[in-house]
Order: structure tokens, then sequence, then C-alpha cells
């Protein structure tokens, strides 16, 4: 389905997820694979930010996701942060076998809280678990860490498909939760209202960059 035509479609509910982490962690190919269905190896890395939608049957509901795949590189911090205001939800990645991009998961979940609303969700994925031989960061210590942040926690392999649908509805759900408890709170939720917007002009969907 064309990006145009999906931004069409009726829906119930409409959510901001970003997706956040160091360069190389494998964000555009887990918005790929979800978006898509399809695994690219080699992937450019993100410039400033990229955009896509895709739609999901929740409890009987339609909630479109606008999903911002942000750049990793610091040289783009300030562009991407901008982007952080009005997210419903966030997905924090690193890299299984990459100390570097785990140790960065504290400073990027800081940008998260002075750049985002208090109501935010989280979601901590530790991805390419594929690559088990390689990995240097066992599956507790990003539980770990997710704990003390407060954030529930997945493992995810776009490449084998482990986990990439399920991160996106997990998110989804704790996102639900949170709005039925403050709905009244919330400043970024848009209903199917043609007269509203979560975003002023979304751009088309670029896919994915190479």
């Amino acid at each position: 389905m064309s990006a145009a035509l999906e931004s069409d479609e009726a829906y119930d509910f409409l959510f901001k997820i970003v997706l956040i982490g160091d360069a190389g962690v494998g964000k555009t190919c887990v918005v790929q694979r979800f978006k898509s269905g399809i695994f690219v190896e080699r992937q450019g890395n993100t410039i400033g930010v990229d955009f896509t939608m895709r739609t999901l049957d929740i409890q009987g509901k339609r909630v479109k996701l606008q999903i911002w795949d942000t750049a990793g590189q610091e040289r783009y911090r300030t562009i991407t942060t901008a982007y952080y205001r009005g997210a419903m939800g966030f997905l924090l990645m690193y890299d299984i076998t990459n100390q570097e991009s785990f140790n960065a998961v504290q400073d990027w979940a800081t940008q998260i809280k002075t750049y985002s609303w208090d109501n935010a969700q989280v979601i901590l994925v530790g991805n390419k678990c594929d690559l088990e031989e390689d990995r240097v960061l066992p599956s507790e210590e990003g539980r770990r860490l997710a704990d003390e942040l407060g954030f529930e926690f997945f493992e995810a392999s776009a490449k084998d498909n482990v986990n990439v649908k399920q991160v996106f509805e997990r998110l989804v759900d704790i996102i639900c939760v949170k709005m039925s408890e403050s709905l009244d709170a919330d400043p970024t939720l848009v209903g199917n209202n043609k007269d509203t917007s979560l975003v002023e002009n979304p751009p088309q969907d670029r896919g994915c960059p190479c």
C-alpha cells in the first residue's frame, strides 16, 4: 500500500513514535522490516530524520503510527531532538554486539526526559540478537538497565524478524494504558478528525535511506 493511500485510511487514534539510539544500532532496518516486511543488509546512516507510517489494529481500534527514524550521530542531535516534542512513545535501541551503544543509553534516556513530555512511554530494545556469537551484552544487562530507567525491555532482530512487530505493538499497548489513565491531559493524541493533525505538515514516506 502506498504512503498516500495509507495516509487516507480511517483510523481511531494517531500516535507519534520516535526511534532513537546510536548510529549503526539498526533503527532503520527495524523500521523497514516493520513497515515493508523486508531486510536490507547494508544501510547508509540516516541523515537527520526519516519518516514513515503504518496502521495497526489493536483491541478493535485502528491505530495509525507516525514513525520517526532519527540519526544517531552527534552532529544531527539538535535536529533530531526537535522531533521528540509531541511523541507518545520511544523505542530506545542499542546493539547487543556494541558496548558503546549500550553505554550511551543513559544519555539517550536523559534526552527523552529533557525534550519530550512527561508521559512519553519508552521501550529499551537490544537489537541484532541474531548475532549471538558476537554478543558482548547479556540480556540480563539490558533488562537490569531497563528496570533502573523504568522502561520495558525487548531483544529484537530485524534480520531474523524477531520481536519487531511485537515491540511496536507493545509500545502502543502501554501508550493506550497511559492514555486511558489521563486522556484529558494528553496533548498529542489525535482522533480521526480531518481538522486535526499531530504534525503540521508530515512529509511523504521516503522509505529507507540507502
